[in-house]
């Protein structure tokens, strides 16, 4: 039998064996008993899986959450690639390392390796000019290095996938300095802005490879009131420091959703505050967009109804 391939390249009819984490798991009654129903991830994304046979034997041979050794055939249910699955049991680490078993191969990922975007980050930061912010961004990006290279940049909607959030932070970042050229703009302060403006996600997210879930701060405060707190800690700590540029920074955080309908606290009321909560809304809906193409299965040239976004999105001509 052979290895199945990534579900980026899955094709159906192929059937094999392979390693996924399980981030979903249910038992369905029917007619004659049981169906399991799952939802298995790899690092390139996720699919349905449904085990119809041999409910009882395996029903309790995992969990969600945990990663899983699966045998199963691809199929098309609805237009929607699934994976008929006719075994399934917990990985056993030892013993399935062997076969080739890795953590990382089973989380969601940006397409981007943790040491790229790093080393895109390093680059901006050395580019500051303002010493101040410079040793803001600095200090943050070494207090929170570990968290940086990992964090999803939210649970469901957009970048919820490992190095979610620093993709997103670095797009911004592209983004936002040619647009500070273009309307002669503090290049530094836009740059921080993009870097800072959701740092509280480190808070307010806890991360694990099944998933992000809302910490009890992230609950009760939100990012947008830990990442305040977070820089004024970390200004605080820095001598010196103009207070009308922490006024600046600040404000780029509590305003960076653009309105009050959509939470910020204050609405932009500087031009570097209008670009960043630009920057962030369409960072954030470009996202959308393409993950809604990539994810439609269909053969139309265009996707099924996106509920978030209120519309349909064009696929190019049929296959």
């Amino acid at each position: 039998m052979h290895r199945l391939p990534r579900l980026n390249a899955l094709t159906p009819e192929a059937d094999g064996w392979g390693y996924f984490l399980c981030t979903y798991k249910e038992l369905r009654p029917v007619r004659n008993g049981e169906i399991l129903l799952c939802t298995l991830q790899d690092a390139t994304g996720q699919i349905p899986g449904k085990l119809m046979d041999a409910v009882e034997r395996f029903k309790d041979e995992f969990e969600a959450g945990e990663f899983v050794r699966i045998e199963a055939r691809a199929t098309t249910f609805q237009g929607q690639t699934q994976l008929a699955v006719t075994h399934i049991r917990r990985v056993n680490p030892p013993q399935d390392r062997l076969q080739g078993f890795r953590e990382d191969d089973c989380v969601l990922s940006s397409p981007r390796t943790a040491d790229e975007m790093w080393a895109e980050l390093k680059a901006h930061l050395q580019a500051v000019r303002d010493p101040h912010i410079r040793v803001l961004l600095n200090r943050i990006a070494t207090d929170h290095e570990t968290e940086l290279r990992e964090w999803p940049a939210a649970q469901s909607i957009h970048h919820a996938y490992r190095g979610g959030l620093l993709e997103h932070k670095l797009k911004m970042a592209e983004a936002g300095l040619f647009l500070a050229r273009a309307y002669d703009a503090n290049e530094d302060i836009v740059l921080a802005g993009a870097l800072l403006h959701d740092i509280g996600k480190l808070q307010e997210l806890h991360y694990e490879p099944g998933g992000a879930v809302y910490s009890r701060d992230g609950n009760l405060v939100g990012h947008i009131g830990l990442g305040l707190l977070m820089v004024r800690e970390a200004i605080n700590g820095i001598p010196g420091f103009p207070p009308e540029l922490r006024s600046q920074i600040e404000h780029l955080i509590v305003a960076h959703h653009g309105t009050r309908d959509h939470g910020s606290p204050v609405e932009p009321r500087t031009v570097e505050a209008f670009i960043l909560a630009m920057i962030d809304e369409l960072d954030t809906r470009i996202h959308q967009v393409r993950r809604a193409i990539r994810e439609d299965s269909s053969t139309d040239e265009f996707t099924a109804w996106h509920k978030r976004m209120g519309r349909v999105f064009y696929k190019g001509p049929p296959a």
